[in-house]
Parts: C-alpha cells; sequence; structure tokens
C-alpha cells in the first residue's frame, strides 16, 4: 500500500496541445505566397533569357542559352554605365533617408512615451493624423516648397522627405512606453547620468527591435519612392533605379517591336538586381526581430 501510495501518477498529454491544422487557412497561405512569389520567380527566370528567348519561350520556363551574365554586362555599359549610378544614387536616398528616419522616430518617440510636457496631447493628435495622410498627396506641395528653397535636382529634395515618418514615430511612442522601464531611467538619473546619455545607452537598445522595424519599414518605402523623385529631379544621373528603370521600360514602350526589344532584358536584369539589396537587408536583420519577440515572450 506504501509503495503504490508513493507511485507517482501517471502524466497524461492533453491533446489540447497539439497542433491543429485548417486546410482552408493552409489553401489561403499557399494562395498569398504564390502570390507573391510568382512574379520574383518570372523575374529571376526571364532574366537569364537573351533577347530572342524573351519572347520566344513561356515566362516560368527556363531557356535553353543562359544569358544571365551577359545580360548583366550589357546592363552595366548600357548609356555609358548609367545604371550603377541610379544603383548609388538609391543606396544613399534609402541609407540616409530611412536611417535618418528611424533615428528620428525612435527619439521623437522616446520623447513622447517618458517626458511630460506642454503640448504632448497636440503633438500626439498631429502625429496621429499625419498617418492617415497618404505620401503622394503631399508630394506637389513639397515640390512648390522645395521651389521656393532652391532644393530642386538635388539629392536633399529626395532625402529631407524621406526622413518623415509619422507611422514611425507613433510606432516607436508605442514600443518605448513598454520597452523602457521608469525605474531603469530613474535609476540613471540618480546616478548622476544625463538624458542624452540615458537615451543613447539605455534607451535605445532596448527599443533596438521596433528601431529595425522602423528602419525596414521606412528603407523598402524610400528604395521603392516613384513619385516623389519623378517631380523633383529633372538630370537623369540623379534618378533613383524605380525612375530610371521606368524610364526605360517607357523607351522600350514607345520605340515598336525592333527598337523595344533590346531593352527589355536590360529592364527585367535591373529589376532583379534591384530586389537583392532588400532581401540582403530583411535576411541580415531579422535576427532584431526574433530577439525582440523572444524577449517579449518572457513575463516576470
Amino acid at each position: 500500500m506504501n509503495s503504490l501510495a508513493a507511485s507517482p501518477a501517471p502524466v497524461h498529454r492533453s491533446s489540447g496541445l497539439r497542433p491543429r491544422k485548417s486546410p482552408v487557412l493552409t489553401i489561403i497561405l499557399w494562395m498569398l505566397l504564390a502570390y507573391f512569389m510568382l512574379p520574383l520567380c518570372w523575374l529571376a527566370v526571364n532574366a537569364t533569357k537573351s533577347n530572342v528567348d524573351l519572347f520566344g519561350t513561356f515566362g516560368l520556363a527556363f531557356a535553353p542559352s543562359f544569358a544571365l551574365f551577359d545580360n548583366i554586362g550589357q546592363l552595366f555599359a548600357f548609356q555609358g554605365g548609367i545604371y550603377l549610378r541610379w544603383f548609388a544614387n538609391t543606396i544613399l536616398y534609402a541609407v540616409v533617408g530611412a536611417g535618418g528616419a528611424a533615428l528620428i522616430a525612435a527619439m521623437g518617440g522616446y520623447a513622447l512615451a517618458k517626458f511630460d510636457f506642454h503640448g504632448r496631447k497636440a503633438v500626439l493628435a498631429i502625429v496621429l493624423g499625419a498617418t492617415a495622410v497618404p505620401g503622394t498627396a503631399l508630394a506637389v506641395p513639397t515640390y512648390m516648397l522645395f521651389t521656393q528653397w532652391g532644393l530642386i535636382n538635388t539629392e536633399l529634395a529626395v532625402i529631407i522627405p524621406a526622413l518623415v515618418s509619422p507611422f514611425g514615430l507613433f510606432l516607436m511612442l508605442v514600443y518605448a512606453q513598454d520597452a523602457v522601464p521608469d525605474s531603469m531611467i530613474e535609476a540613471a538619473r540618480i546616478d548622476g547620468a544625463g538624458e542624452a546619455r540615458i537615451f543613447w545607452t539605455i534607451a535605445l537598445p532596448l527599443m533596438a527591435p521596433g528601431f529595425v522595424t522602423v528602419l525596414l519599414f521606412q528603407l523598402v518605402a524610400t528604395w521603392n519612392n516613384y513619385f516623389l523623385p519623378l517631380i523633383v529631379l529633372n538630370q537623369s544621373d540623379k534618378f533613383p533605379l524605380t525612375v530610371g528603370l521606368s524610364l526605360w521600360n517607357k523607351l522600350a514602350n514607345a520605340g515598336g517591336v525592333n527598337l523595344a526589344q533590346p531593352l527589355y532584358p536590360l529592364v527585367i536584369t535591373g529589376s532583379l538586381l534591384a530586389v537583392l539589396p532588400l532581401l540582403v537587408a530583411f535576411v541580415f536583420l531579422q535576427k532584431y526581430w526574433q530577439s525582440g519577440i523572444a524577449a517579449g515572450g518572457v513575463k516576470e
């Protein structure tokens, strides 16, 4: 009797812990995956085709000849290598614009979350209202303002608007409220740390996952920005990739079949190369998202 009483009770695993499968949800996810991946697959496949194979083979099938490296060579040599200049311009606009926007959003979000000052509610209302305004609606007023300032056809005409991210500011505000404990800030103040040092050494590292999120959002938005650079830039050597490739595509469509075909492989190959930096950025910065999710899942 004592041995039976001392024996541990059997542990029954709950069937509720097993993953639940939903065929409908699985089908929807596969459809979404196909919707997003098929254009990229089409781009990758057709970038390997020559001018003749591009129009003579099925879009998602490889051609007998592999012409990717020939297309890249022609792309870099076309019009004196203007594509490389467009690529460098895009990197400049995206890195400076996205990096500056993420930093400004982090500083503003931290200030709104941790400081109480006159006009704070008004600033919050303005930020929330600005998130509802599309960027294209501000393109023409921005053009008129930059015309008065003499910034038209300069790099600043593209970089300055990219520094403003109302959504990023609101996101960092929400993130800073929970990610940065008030007790840690008070302890740093008691130790004699200034507000700038507290932000750079304590708050910003704790806000890293939110910072990376805003950085990626702004990086994609600036990298794919088309309308604003189109109206504020009029010299081709200052174009980003979106405007430059669109110009080549228009030239191809306007030149007829015989004149248009040689440009299409360049547009397709240039578009494929333009996507690669964003993929690299997402892969490289993914670990910061994962660390933020893991940290948020631990409750004391």
